[in-house]
């Protein structure tokens, strides 16, 4: 039976590439994460926006595969946000596939969610270093929850995902972001007061 991993605790926003990559680090971290999609980061503006204004305030952790691809959606997203507002982690380069493919990538090199979980783990914590294991800072006040958003009609009710998408665009946040997502940004960079208060007045109908 392997040995069970502490989980890290950190209060920046970890960026890797994909929703396999989220998945695997959702049980290793309580970091809130957020993908690139790939090179979509390159086009999409309104995520390129929330990753800028998540670096300003609380900093991003990047992990990104170890191939050429990901050093270039590395190096983008920290020339985006400033390099004073990222810390780099980085997995090492093992040659394999991981079991969901049926062809390894071109380089024949594990992506971050091939990686074995106590790898992933000192990656991350070296990139932290004496952050590594601070718990976050609990955010002050009433905290936006998912019946909020259904009290607020931003989801489970009739014209919820044209209301959400209106807010979204107005915040300027991108339109695809889970609940899960959009409850964490919405705590990271707005109090339950303010964002009740610009829901209401931007969903006037």
């Amino acid at each position: 039976m392997s040995e069970k991993l502490e989980l890290l605790h950190t209060d920046r926003v970890l960026i890797v590439e994909g929703k396999y990559d989220a998945a695997r680090l959702s049980h290793l971290t309580d970091a809130m994460i957020l993908l690139t999609d790939g090179f979509g980061i390159y086009k999409d503006k309104k995520r390129q926006q929330l990753f800028k204004q998540l670096a300003h305030k609380n900093g991003l952790i990047l992990l990104t595969d170890s191939d050429a691809a990901g050093f270039r959606i590395r190096t983008y997203i920290t020339n985006l946000v400033g390099e004073k507002n990222v810390v780099q982690a980085y997995v090492p380069a093992i040659h394999g596939k991981e079991k969901r493919k049926a062809q390894p990538g071109k380089e024949g090199l594990l992506g971050v969610e091939g990686v074995d979980d106590a790898l992933v783990l000192q990656a991350l914590r070296d990139a932290l270093g004496e952050e590594a294991g601070i718990a976050p800072a609990k955010p002050e006040g009433r905290q936006i929850t998912y019946t909020d958003l259904y009290e607020w009609g931003l989801s489970g009710t009739a014209g919820s995902a044209e209301r959400k998408t209106k807010l979204l665009c107005a915040l300027g946040l991108p339109p695809r972001l889970s609940k899960k997502e959009l409850v964490e940004a919405l705590n990271r960079l707005y109090s339950y007061e303010q964002l009740d208060e610009m829901q209401s007045e931007l969903l006037k109908t």
